[in-house]
């Protein structure tokens, strides 16, 4: 669409008829002749009119670069549940799904971090029960048996990575390149008690005013799925 006219032609398709144009922009067929045949350009208010009309951009209108229609919102995908039912995809939050394993034992090297696929979650729970912070959510699973009867192997949680201040309930840490799902209970003097579900295994200590980078609090646990 190099010129005016082809621009024109565009925003009126089938209708693109000189005198249709023309009377729906409130202009004499001579006047439009020189814009149509001629390659003249109209008057700003006749370019206004144009974009009341059809919903333009002037500048791409005028010149021909960018997008014609640059505020219009790409169409919704469709989605559908079991049963065929459309379903409002804006009603879902859709958190990525990573092939890591935080240990419920004895620690698994982190893998790869491109996510494999998307769980989607009902947005008005996670905004109202979890975060709004929703970049910082993400969705991995449980390797080992340290956490057997709280988390068990193969449990698939949800990490929300913008609670790294511990309080007490379940987190995931980093211990130098091992992830691992615990029990934080925080105690006087910034001292945090990271506690196994299964007696085999110790607790021990972490102290927040000794932090190295060997320790790292990656997220609080906020929601676990379990095959049964």
């Amino acid at each position: 669409m190099d010129t005016f006219k082809d621009r024109l032609a565009f925003l009126w398709k089938d209708e693109a008829r000189q005198a249709k144009i023309a009377a729906d922009i409130d202009m004499t067929i001579a006047g439009f002749s020189r814009i149509w045949n001629e390659g003249g350009l109209p008057k700003s208010e006749t370019l206004k009119k144009i974009k009341q009309l059809k919903g333009c951009s002037i500048d791409w209108l005028l010149t021909g670069e960018g997008e014609p229609f640059p505020n219009t919102e790409p169409p919704k995908a469709t989605a559908y549940d079991t049963l065929g039912n459309p379903v409002d995809i804006d009603e879902f939050i859709f958190v990525p799904r990573y092939d890591i394993h935080a240990a419920a034992g004895h620690g698994q090297l982190v893998g790869d971090e491109k996510p494999m696929f998307t769980m989607a979650f009902r947005r008005y729970w996670i905004e109202n029960y979890v975060t709004r912070d929703t970049k910082n959510l993400s969705v991995i699973s449980v390797k080992g048996d340290s956490m057997e009867g709280v988390l068990n192997d193969g449990d698939t949680i949800l990490i929300n990575r913008s609670e790294t201040t511990p309080r007490d309930g379940l987190y995931v840490l980093r211990i130098n390149e091992n992830l691992l799902v615990k029990r934080l209970q925080v105690i006087p003097g910034g001292i945090v008690n990271v506690i196994s579900a299964n007696e085999a295994y110790p607790a021990f200590e972490i102290d927040l005013n000794k932090m190295t980078e060997d320790v790292a609090i990656i997220g609080r646990v906020e929601w676990f799925g379990r095959i049964i």
